[in-house]
């Protein structure tokens, strides 16, 4: 099983507003798809689902969701929190980042 907790470790301090966490659809690419030698195309078979959506989530295009989360928990050995809490890292950071533009 795959050991989330070194990933979902987030900061409480100031700083993680400057440093931008590694995208989800990174992750799945590069520490999930490419180690299992698995495409795309065969995840998106496994997960019943159109491989545009896997294509999207690796490309950080589109969000992982609570269904896709499910899905890859169960594919690659997760907790369907480990993909959320990505998620949620990463659009934190975007909204943090976006609001200090516009302050």
């Amino acid at each position: 099983m795959y050991k989330s907790e070194t990933f979902i470790s987030m900061p409480t301090s100031g700083w993680e507003v400057n440093v931008k966490p590694v995208s989800p659809g990174e992750i799945l690419q590069e520490e999930f798809l490419k180690p299992f030698r698995m495409s795309q195309s065969q995840l998106a078979k496994i997960l019943s689902c159109d491989v545009k959506t896997i294509n999207k989530i690796c490309n950080g295009r589109s969000s992982i969701t609570a269904r896709t989360a499910l899905g890859f928990a169960k594919v690659f050995g997760t907790s369907p929190e480990f993909w959320l809490q990505l998620q949620i890292a990463t659009d934190l950071w975007a909204e943090r980042n976006r609001e200090e533009k516009i302050a």
